[in-house]
């Protein structure tokens, strides 16, 4: 028996991920924000993370890419960051009063997106994909972190 690789989980998500983003991208981009900044301003909305290594945390990215984007949200107004008077090297970061303003229809539309996306499952077959897909994200988090410390 042949395995298709083109069938397998992994590749599958792949293809799902970047339909989601480019729909999410499409939707967002009028309002000011690409889908790489979402986990960033609800971190800040939230309170969850206010430093950009908290925010690189949170984000699951590493620090350079997440200094590149905060770095663009700066110059396009989406936030604003405070030196730590504690340690001078450190700011603290926060959303303007424009993503406040914008955040909460860009959760509209991705709500919508996301709806639009499973418009053939039932609740239950919604709710269980959501589930499985939070237990694979766990394994794969605790593969990747037994991986990097063996």
């Amino acid at each position: 028996m042949q395995l298709d690789v083109l069938a397998t989980p992994g590749h599958l998500i792949s293809l799902a991920a970047r339909g989601f983003a480019r729909l999410s991208e499409a939707r967002l981009k009028p309002l000011g924000f690409g889908v790489g900044h979402l986990p960033v301003l609800i971190a800040l909305q939230d309170g969850r993370a206010d430093t950009q290594r908290d925010l690189a945390r949170f984000a699951k990215v590493e620090q350079p890419p997440m200094a590149q984007m905060l770095a663009r949200m700066e110059r396009d107004g989406l936030i604003s960051r405070t030196r730590d008077t504690a340690d001078g090297r450190s700011c603290h970061i926060a959303l303007t009063e424009l993503s406040k303003a914008r955040l909460p229809e860009a959760c509209v539309v991705l709500f919508e997106g996301n709806r639009e996306a499973l418009i053939d499952f039932t609740d239950e077959e919604s709710d269980l994909f959501i589930r499985l897909l939070t237990r694979l994200i766990l394994n794969l988090d605790r593969i990747v972190t037994r991986g990097a410390t063996e």
